[in-house]
């Protein structure tokens, strides 16, 4: 009796990595594999902070305030948990026409341990959708900056 492999989950919640994040991750240079929404974008980079996946982060963040520094640390021993994601404004929005469709916003909360002590980062970010010049001008989502709601 042969045993079956059991898909591992996302980091974001999806049902399996391989069908959820993993393929905008691979393929984030590609524009055939680029988040659709703001909110995939967010779920995305979830993902790729818990893989430290450098690359992903940076390639996905908007240019006016991608950092120069790593954002990365190799030798950090932080555990990622679980993420929810609180609301996605555009989605509260349906029946109203956003005054800008290129823009989006996302409210997650991200929980995490670090040397053992669980804490949680509660973010409203902002996300826009413009050219990429390193895709030959393919319009793709980018993360801008956030804002946090509480210190809890």
């Amino acid at each position: 009796m042969s045993k079956s492999k059991t898909p591992i989950g996302c980091p974001c919640g999806g049902a399996a990595l391989a069908t959820c994040c993993g393929p905008f991750i691979d393929g984030y240079l590609d524009p055939a594999k680029l988040p659709p929404t703001a909110e995939q974008l967010m779920r995305s980079r979830y993902t790729a902070f818990t893989l430290r996946n450098e690359a992903y982060l940076l390639a996905t963040w908007h240019p006016g305030t991608r950092p120069t520094d790593r954002i990365v640390d190799p030798d950090e021993t932080l555990q990622w948990l679980g993420l929810e994601v609180k609301s996605a404004l555009r989605l509260r929005q349906r029946k109203v026409e956003p005054a800008n469709p290129n823009e989006d916003f996302v409210e997650f909360v991200a929980r995490f341990r670090v040397a053992g002590k669980g804490q949680r980062l509660h973010e409203v970010s902002r996300f826009l959708r413009e050219p990429d010049p390193a895709l030959g001008g393919v319009s793709r989502w980018f993360y801008v900056d956030g804002e946090f709601p509480d210190k809890s």
